[in-house]
């Protein structure tokens, strides 16, 4: 017997986890909400999404046993340490993952085009971000020779961020002084040690970005230029971010989670990487490190803080 669409079985709810230490800046989730949009998935419709935000990296693993016992469909890792956690512990659930990892050296998939496993996802990680990060540095701080790296002690991806790091310093004459800080207690100790270099590179990580305000009032006290790779951080009193536009990442790990709520598997699709990338100056953060930002420096950028 025909049924009219009003007497048709509904389409299930599909449940979506989202996994992250700290709470996920507003255009990520922008970028996401749109993404599943697109797709045609709609909260409070077709898809519910329960939100595992930790407080801590140590509070990680039980955000991850709340989503599993959910039941959740598919995860969405967000940040190097969420997705490293799926991998060792959510063996049988699918992940997408943003990430400002190498996913072949951390061991998440077998290769770039062709996962081979649950996992795939967006890298973040372009090996030219470091390098055109300190160039922009040259061309604002006069005879800049040296940076202080800050990277967040722990973190499985610390040791492959600092050999990108000391390749692209190293190719252009910079010498790069790594500095470690385990947790938000211990930022002005790391902070302090940085005084003296040309200026301070900051690695993308979730409790960094969730302690933003933090180091930006600390490079400031400690008179630090400042470059990062996510706009956030300059919004909260950084000096310059160069990196992936995060919104459009998340926009098209939303592609993902749609095609395999549709039946794909994460084997099957290619890890992608950025093709949208943004330069962003804080004018007020250089006038109060006493630094004259060139004019040609202020053309090149899509958007300045005054």
């Amino acid at each position: 017997m025909f049924l009219s669409p009003r007497y048709a079985h509904p389409q299930p709810v599909k449940r979506i986890g989202f996994l992250r230490v700290g709470p996920p800046p507003e255009h990520f989730i922008a970028g996401f909400r749109r993404g599943l949009r697109e797709q045609g998935l709609i909260e409070g419709q077709n898809i519910v999404i329960d939100w595992g935000v930790a407080g801590s990296v140590a509070r990680l693993p039980d955000a991850l046993a709340e989503l599993i016992r959910q039941k959740v469909d598919v995860l969405v890792a967000s940040g190097t340490s969420s997705v490293l956690l799926t991998r060792d512990v959510a063996r049988t659930i699918p992940v997408v993952f943003v990430a400002a990892v190498d996913p072949v050296a951390m061991r998440l998939v077998t290769s770039v085009a062709h996962p081979g496993g649950t996992v795939t996802g967006i890298t973040a990680l372009a090996e030219e971000l470091n390098g055109k990060r300190l160039e922009l540095l040259q061309h604002l701080i006069p005879n800049f020779s040296s940076v202080a790296f800050l990277v967040r002690a722990g973190s499985p991806a610390t040791a492959e961020h600092t050999k990108q790091a000391e390749r692209a310093a190293g190719a252009l004459g910079v010498r790069l002084h790594v500095v470690a800080a385990r947790d938000h207690d211990d930022l002005e100790r790391a902070m302090f040690a940085a005084r003296g270099a040309g200026a301070l590179l900051v690695v993308d990580d979730t409790v960094f970005t969730t302690h933003r305000g933090k180091i930006a009032e600390l490079a400031l006290k400690n008179r630090l230029p400042t470059m990062y790779g996510l706009r956030e951080m300059v919004e909260a009193g950084g000096l310059m971010t160069y990196g992936p536009d995060y919104g459009d990442l998340y926009r098209r790990a939303a592609e993902y989670v749609q095609k395999i709520l549709q039946g794909a598997k994460p084997s099957g699709l290619p890890v992608q990487r950025p093709n949208k990338f943004e330069f962003i100056i804080n004018l007020k953060t250089a006038k109060a490190l006493g630094l004259t930002v060139p004019p040609s420096l202020v053309a090149r950028a899509d958007e300045v803080i005054e």
